[in-house]
């Protein structure tokens, strides 16, 4: 079975920088795509940034040229890189990733969460 263990998340100022980071771990035929969501509070979740492992990636507009999402496939881990963050992206990120089982079963999964607050 596939887990996400997420890191990297924490108090920053507003126009500072932090770097996500998801590692999946288990036994599956593929893990893809993987990406991250947020959730602030009193909001809907939301996709930030996926990648494919074709290098495909994409944004919400919000994040545009601020974020950049990066991945390892030979270490099934995934990056997202946060710069020239705003009060508005203070929110619970959560990795999640398509996984296609050695039985053939589709799964989505998720990790448990990682706080960033972007505040002065």
């Amino acid at each position: 079975q596939v887990q996400l263990v997420e890191s990297g998340g924490g108090l920053v100022q507003p126009g500072g920088s932090l770097r996500l980071s998801c590692a999946a771990s288990g036994i599956a035929f593929s893990i893809n795509p993987m990406g991250w969501y947020r959730q602030a509070p009193g909001k809907e979740r939301e996709l930030v940034a996926a990648s494919r492992s074709n290098g495909n990636t994409n944004y919400t507009d919000s994040v545009k040229g601020r974020f950049t999402i990066s991945r390892d496939n030979a270490k099934s881990t995934v990056y997202l890189q946060m710069n020239s963050l705003k009060p508005e992206d203070t929110a619970v990120y959560y990795c999640h990733a398509r996984v296609l089982t050695l039985d053939s079963r589709d799964l989505e999964v998720w990790g448990q969460g990682t706080l960033v607050t972007v505040s002065s």
